[in-house]
């Protein structure tokens, strides 16, 4: 498929031919779907922790004794039955993370390159040299192409005076080809990727 090539500082700068089998694909929202549970899920820090009746901190001591109290049989406050007793089966920290496999991973990155095409949020920029490297500079470019929430995918290696002018820039985001993910492509509103982007991009998923 043919799209156009914009520039920061000027209007059109050619068109360009992306792989079909990357760029071209018809979304299946399943595969994303499993591509960003599996993202999420590996990024949950599994922390979460309770004490069980063997960790509480408590007295030992019987509580009563076995009969003839007219009550249930205890042996122990740590009980989980008890105030400040033990949890239950309560959460333990633990890794959420599962496998996935890497053809999967690989075509959900397809899907998702193909369905921000799809869609008409799929922008290709000639480079991401700037006149000066200023926040502002960036800022007033992405104001005049219309961009929102932007995710910038630069090549193998990101421009450094572009990234450290944007930054600081709300809504916009800048990662090299490598750092291409599902996620973080299909909860912005706009996917700009580069020239060097593209090649990168098609030699890493072909």
């Amino acid at each position: 498929m043919k799209l156009d090539v914009t520039s920061l500082s000027s209007g059109s700068a050619g068109d360009i031919d992306l792989a079909d089998d990357i760029f071209g694909l018809e979304p299946r929202a399943d595969i994303l779907h499993r591509v960003v549970r599996w993202q999420r899920a590996k990024a949950q820090a599994g922390t979460h922790s309770t004490l069980g009746r063997s960790e509480v901190s408590y007295s030992t001591k019987k509580i009563y004794r076995q009969k003839g109290t007219g009550g249930a049989r205890h042996g122990s406050r740590k009980a989980p039955i008890f105030r400040k007793g033990g949890i239950y089966k309560g959460p333990v920290p633990r890794s959420h993370a599962f496998d996935l496999p890497k053809k999967v991973r690989a075509l959900g990155l397809k899907h998702a390159l193909s369905a921000k095409a799809a869609s008409g949020e799929l922008v290709i920029l000639d480079n991401l040299d700037l006149a000066e490297a200023k926040t502002s500079a960036v800022a007033k470019a992405i104001s005049e192409k219309g961009w929102k929430r932007v995710l910038v995918i630069d090549g193998a290696s990101i421009n450094e005076n572009f990234a450290r002018a944007a930054r600081n820039l709300d809504g916009v985001d800048v990662l090299p080809s490598m750092g291409a993910n599902v996620y973080d492509i299909l909860k912005r509103d706009t996917l700009v990727i580069t020239r060097a982007g593209v090649e990168a991009l098609e030699a890493r998923l072909k």
